[in-house]
């Protein structure tokens, strides 16, 4: 995996430089230190992991990412807890809180190239977008990665939404609006202000009752009749 190094301490290139070269599946391409010259150095070439620093000058790290149409994978390397959160909520693959131990640098890059080996070797439509194979799921201080095709529905719950895989769910704070523009729309769709449904779940229609395939009954909005026609394609 061809790595970039994004961070405005030299020290901590040093650090992550000296991690690289014991990870056999590590390849340095580069390292920026602001990330203005990192948005210059990926027009020139593409990259398969970035590590990623947080506070930097001018573009911070998570104002970055927000610009890239298509990301990499990402691991945050950051000496401010605060952000993990929103790094989470971009769907980073770890959050590293720096000083780092080599051992927690390793389990990072291990579950990264496991996501790069998963896309590698699952080719995508010519016209399909890049959409990922899992969600990352941050739930009781720790990242979970759950099936796209695993998960029933999402349930909004106050400040926080459930993602319910058959009768059980991760609880995590975040808005169902956040995850509609994250996920595929072609596997799901709102029926609900306080539901998005996995399409292949559905088993009937019965007025304004969706049924699934594994029991539950979720309701039809009003205002999202119009998805109807999508609902079991």
């Amino acid at each position: 995996m061809r790595c970039l190094i994004i961070d405005d301490e030299p020290l901590a290139h040093d650090v992550i430089l000296k991690y690289i070269e014991d990870v056999p599946f590590l390849e340095l391409a580069g390292q920026c230190y602001r990330a203005t010259e990192a948005l210059e150095f990926l027009n020139r070439q593409p990259v398969d992991l970035i590590f990623l620093d947080i506070r930097m000058p001018r573009l911070n790290g998570l104002e970055f990412l927000r610009t890239l149409h298509q990301r990499p994978l990402v691991i945050i390397t950051s000496a401010y807890e605060e952000y993990a959160l929103q790094g989470f909520d971009l769907a980073v693959c770890d959050y590293l809180l720096k000083p780092f131990r080599f051992e927690r640098f390793l389990q990072a890059v291990n579950r990264a190239h496991v996501l790069f080996a998963q896309t590698a070797t699952t080719p995508a439509p010519a016209t399909a977008s890049a959409a990922p194979a899992q969600l990352a799921v941050k739930t009781d201080k720790k990242l979970v990665f759950v099936d796209l095709q695993n998960i029933s529905y999402l349930e909004s719950f106050g400040n926080y939404v459930k993602i319910w895989q058959d009768n059980v769910y991760l609880l995590t704070q975040r808005t169902l609006s956040s995850y509609e523009a994250e996920l595929p729309q072609d596997v799901f769709v709102r029926i609900h202000k306080s539901f998005i449904l996995n399409r292949k779940m559905v088993h009937a229609l019965e007025g304004n009752i969706v049924h699934l395939k594994n029991g539950k009954q979720l309701p039809l909005g009003k205002n999202y009749k119009h998805v109807v026609r999508m609902l079991g394609a």
